[in-house]
């Protein structure tokens, strides 16, 4: 990745990371946006041009995300600390230990990339709203292969029936309508991130919106589903003097803590909820269930209520298990402190 001579502000900075910096932290340390996370170290881009930075265990415990933003003492390159975030993308990690996996970091925009196929699927759209939402980053859904199918308009009408207001692109990826109508979110100063499954076309709106030619792989016709092309989150620089954060296909996305995201995109349901006979209605057979009557009316279908109680339900317990396994990892690392677990070994927890 070239410097091109870029300033903080280039990179995303702003007086929000600005405000954590003491006069003391001017004057010693500088901060550089993490563009790549490995195990032992992270890849950073400042004005001096990219470094590798090594991963400290304080660091590792924290959790470091690709876009996040950290101090290195200006003498002798040692990180020093992480700056507190604008807004983070995290999943509860796959596999049966439940903690969190950290997506991105300061981001502005997430584009929700779908396409107009198979792959298109509201519960799975309405779960990366949520944890959009949640991060108080603003949602783009984007379909893609609108240049395959003779029903683009009519995806266009059932992506925007998923959330109130939710803005949705229909493109080809491969068209000049890529940087015609999404470099506008990639300008100077601006940080997006791209989430969807494998073979939607990730990696064809990277290489459009950077310049770029990442590997592509074609989606197969069968089931509209795709192989793994990109292996690992790394942030790119746009065209439009902006960021963009890539990820790997998402087979499976894990929510948790997304309680206020679910409000927002299942909005219609909620507001019908308050008027409900009672308070700790259910919305199944009590008396005077203004959700029901909306189902009964037409005006509501039953399968998005279904959606958004298994939503509520998983949120719940996954929520309640991470919080618990974080309980669990702060009171091994206070024994670690204490000398209490010599010679066993450690993993930390993001947190």
């Amino acid at each position: 990745m070239t410097n091109d001579n870029l300033t903080l502000a280039d990179l995303g900075w702003s007086p929000f990371y600005q405000s954590q910096l003491s006069l003391e932290d001017v004057a010693s340390l500088q901060p550089l946006r993490v563009t790549e996370v490995h195990r032992n170290a992270m890849d950073t881009l400042g004005p001096d041009g990219p470094a590798r930075i090594p991963m400290t265990g304080d660091f590792a415990d924290h959790g470091i995300a690709v876009g996040d933003w950290i101090l290195i003492d200006k003498a002798t390159g040692h990180p020093e600390k992480v700056l507190d975030r604008k807004s983070l993308l995290q999943r509860r990690a796959a596999g049966n230990e439940p903690s969190a996996q950290l997506i991105a970091a300061n981001i502005d925009t997430l584009f929700i990339t779908s396409s107009c196929n198979a792959d298109f699927n509201p519960a799975r759209l309405e779960r990366y709203l949520a944890l959009a939402l949640q991060a108080s980053v603003d949602p783009v859904i984007v379909l893609t292969k609108a240049d395959l199918t003779e029903d683009a308009d009519d995806y266009r009408r059932r992506a925007e029936a998923i959330m109130r207001g939710v803005l949705v692109e229909v493109i080809d990826a491969k068209s000049d309508a890529v940087t015609t109508r999404l470099a506008p979110f990639c300008a100077k100063g601006r940080t997006v991130a791209l989430l969807g499954s494998s073979g939607v076309g990730k990696s064809t709106l990277t290489n459009a919106l950077t310049g770029e030619h990442a590997a592509t792989q074609a989606i197969r016709e069968d089931d509209a589903k795709g192989r793994h092309t990109t292996t690992a989150r790394s942030m790119h620089r746009t065209d439009a003097g902006g960021w963009l954060i890539d990820t790997p296909g998402i087979r499976e996305l894990r929510l948790f803590d997304v309680g206020e995201g679910l409000d927002e995109v299942f909005e219609d349901i909620v507001d019908l909820a308050v008027s409900c006979r009672f308070k700790d209605c259910a919305h199944d057979a009590e008396p005077g269930c203004a959700v029901q009557a909306a189902i009964a009316a037409g005006t509501l279908e039953a399968e998005r209520l279904r959606r958004w109680q298994k939503l509520l339900r998983e949120d719940l317990h996954n929520t309640e298990s991470v919080a618990e396994h974080r309980a669990r990892a702060r009171g091994t690392q206070k024994l670690y402190r204490q000398g209490k677990l010599r010679g066993k070994s450690k993993r930390g927890d993001p947190a």
